[in-house]
């Protein structure tokens, strides 16, 4: 199976899944290398293949579109914009399409989210390869892919009443507070990143000042110190 690879302002070829006869896989990560390793090692299975690799959000709708692919691998660091952004639209314009979270952050914080998000899994890149074989294999089954230990906290999160759950400071940040944070430790200004969220200075600024409350930053230095180690590190 030849594998697209989207440039940026040129819309994914339509590949022809047919002939293979295997189940087809979008990856949408910004790092190329990542999108070459992992296109290399899915393409040595039998049953799927990657069919074409996005690295905005933009690019993966229209691959989307054009490619129709059986799931979607999902980054949540993308250049233009947070990946739940993006989730939520694969999810509003095909809902049926399911989605693999595969990203760096940790699952306690991103997990809920992206699972209200409308994905159907959620895994961290240190895992080894077969595990997201094996995560592939199960959303395209029509399942699931968490971890144990998260699938038990989904359950006991979602079956209560809502309520401040213990971890790290980061989960209590809110979906547009992670946004400018992720931002932040991408060395956004306050003025680009108003630009690209489409708000105003004023606005984010607010979100600054909340997200140094609940993060205990003392300075603003010390609050793209953090911003910048979660987006190298994810902690």
């Amino acid at each position: 199976m030849k594998t697209t690879f989207a440039k940026k302002g040129r819309p994914a070829r339509r590949q022809s899944p047919v002939k293979s006869g295997k189940r087809t896989v979008l990856l949408v990560d910004d790092h190329p290398v990542v999108g070459v390793g992992l296109t290399e090692r899915i393409n040595r299975e039998s049953d799927f293949g990657v069919c074409g690799v996005a690295q905005t959000g933009a690019e993966a709708m229209t691959a989307i579109t054009r490619l129709q692919p059986d799931v979607v691998v999902l980054d949540l660091a993308l250049p233009s914009g947070h990946g739940l952004e993006v989730l939520r639209d694969i999810h509003s314009q095909h809902p049926r399409l399911p989605v693999l979270v595969f990203s760096m952050h940790e699952e306690s914080v991103y997990a809920e989210r992206a699972l209200r998000a409308g994905a159907r899994g959620y895994l961290m890149k240190h895992e080894p390869p077969e595990r997201l074989l094996e995560a592939i294999r199960a959303l395209l089954s029509g399942g699931f892919a968490f971890s144990r230990e998260t699938s038990a906290r989904l359950l006991e999160t979602l079956s209560q009443p809502a309520k401040e759950h213990p971890g790290s400071l980061v989960a209590k940040l809110g979906n547009r507070e992670l946004e400018v944070f992720q931002f932040i430790g991408r060395g956004k200004t306050t003025r680009e990143i108003a630009g690209l969220l489409g708000l105003s200075v004023k606005t984010i600024e607010t979100y600054r000042d909340r997200i140094k409350q609940k993060l205990n930053a003392h300075s603003s230095t010390d609050l793209i110190r953090q911003a910048v180690c979660w987006v190298e590190t994810g902690v």
